[in-house]
């Protein structure tokens, strides 16, 4: 097989297959394996079909689609900022993620990276998607690009009608007092800390994209 149609196929099998799991054959699945046995199996399918993508991304050819210059340089590192951020705000706190205590996170007033969205881990995958998209550098890196922004936002729309078949009230109302679309203005309210991380975290990250893709990413093509 062609390595950039693997790529495009190990693309729409992560996608799918995260689909699949997430929704329609999770409950099948969970009552046939356990809890346990449905994470090990998610866990397989998941790291086996980022190892496809991987190797496929690799062996394709990086055929340049001609790129958007300067002007998609800045658009990309401006975006890659508040997707680091809306991600490590994520990562505490987020009743979203499968942990004990969910529900009474959900029934508290949204902060920090909350206030902008119920979806900040989507919406920093879409964001950094986008941020690659918009550089139209290569079509290996489109492919990949696209897969996770439809993966993160139709994800995120998925992923509302299952909590609230999950959690019930406890979900809607934490639909009624956040946002899917991110409230961009409210980006202020994630605090210095976060921010500070976020910056520290973003320096560091496009510092070693250098190293690993041999482009310079983020203020150093400039410094």
């Amino acid at each position: 097989m062609d390595p950039l149609t693997s790529l495009i196929a190990a693309s729409l099998a992560f996608v799918g297959t995260h689909f699949a799991l997430s929704h329609p054959l999770r409950a099948p699945l969970v009552a046939a394996l356990g809890a346990t046995g449905f994470s090990i199996l998610y866990s397989l399918v998941a790291a086996a079909s980022m190892a496809w993508i991987y190797f496929a991304f690799v062996a394709a050819d990086d055929t340049m689609l001609g790129g958007s210059g300067e002007i998609g340089w800045i658009i990309a590192t401006v975006l890659s900022l508040p997707a680091l951020l809306l991600f490590l705000g994520s990562l505490k706190g987020n009743p979203a993620l499968p942990a004990p205590g969910a529900e009474k996170l959900a029934r508290r007033e949204p902060a920090g990276v909350f206030a902008v969205t119920r979806h900040p881990m989507m919406w920093g995958f879409a964001l950094w998607a986008i941020s690659h998209i918009v550089l139209w550098w290569s079509w290996r890196t489109l492919v990949v690009a696209l897969a996770i922004l439809i993966l993160a936002l139709v994800g995120a729309r998925l992923q509302d009608r299952k909590k609230e078949a999950l959690m019930g009230e406890a979900w809607k109302e934490w639909e009624a007092k956040t946002s899917y679309w991110p409230r961009w203005s409210r980006l202020a309210r994630a605090g210095v800390i976060l921010w500070l991380v976020a910056i520290a975290a973003w320096l560091g990250i496009t510092w070693w994209h250098i190293g690993a893709g041999g482009i310079p990413a983020g203020i150093w093509r400039w410094v």
